[in-house]
């Protein structure tokens, strides 16, 4: 009787996956709390459009270097404890040994089972230090380009979702339909946002973009409402 092969889809993206969120809510939200907070509070499109401009270039800039610094952190922390695994298992391989033990020993394993697996693990350092990192520390070994690919795709996105808000006030003059554009655009784009983010982390589609519609409407909103207090 035929049968139909196994396929197994896994989404493994996940770090790239990560930075496009990060940067493109942030890029939708914040621009478009500070529009639609300046709207209430001037009357002049050009100085939405060149504060937003300069919103975007500076937060572009600090979410780029964010993401940098905590890829950085964490190659050098996976890095570190590298080092004092493969220290451990030369002064005190006995100790780490039984760390292997206690790994299996979760799985329920007996005794007889795990013997010749620790044997055959400790047999190699390479080997012995690559699985005290996975399985002990729970650390996978960073790509050594994340960093630099994190804070380019963390800016970039930042600067996609920020140039949507701010593109009414481009186009337009009146600062009320301006506003009016900025906000119907970027409420769509959102929606369309938090429904892609939604299908890649696997939770569900409408309830991922109604959460991000409702985040980045509260920040509007209250910015909106703050300038129209202080004006």
């Amino acid at each position: 009787m035929p049968t139909t092969p196994h396929i197994e889809r896994h989404f493994r993206a996940t770090e790239t996956v990560r930075d496009i969120v990060i940067g493109m809510s942030d890029g939708l939200t914040v621009p478009f709390a500070l529009a639609a907070g300046l709207s209430g509070a001037v009357a002049s499109t050009s100085i939405v459009v060149t504060a937003g401009l300069a919103e975007i270039a500076a937060g572009s800039i600090a979410m780029g270097l964010g993401g940098y610094l905590a890829a950085k952190t964490d190659i050098e922390h996976y890095d570190t404890e590298r080092k004092r695994e493969i220290s451990e298992t030369k002064d005190v391989p006995e100790k780490e040994k039984e760390e292997i033990l206690e790994v299996f020993r979760g799985y329920g394993l007996t005794e007889d089972q795990i013997t010749p697996i620790v044997d055959s693990i400790s047999s190699e350092r390479e080997k012995w230090v690559d699985f005290m990192m996975r399985f002990e520390l729970g650390l996978d070994k960073p790509d050594p380009a994340r960093a630099r690919n994190s804070a380019f795709t963390i800016a970039a996105s930042y600067i996609m979702g920020g140039l949507i808000p701010l593109s009414p006030y481009i186009i337009f003059h009146q600062i009320k339909v301006s506003l009016l554009f900025s906000i119907a655009l970027t409420l769509v784009a959102l929606f369309i946002f938090g429904y892609i983010k939604a299908r890649f982390t696997g939770i569900k589609s409408i309830r991922g973009a109604v959460q991000t519609i409702l985040v980045g409407g509260l920040a509007a909103g209250a910015a909106f409402i703050i300038a129209r207090i202080i004006s």
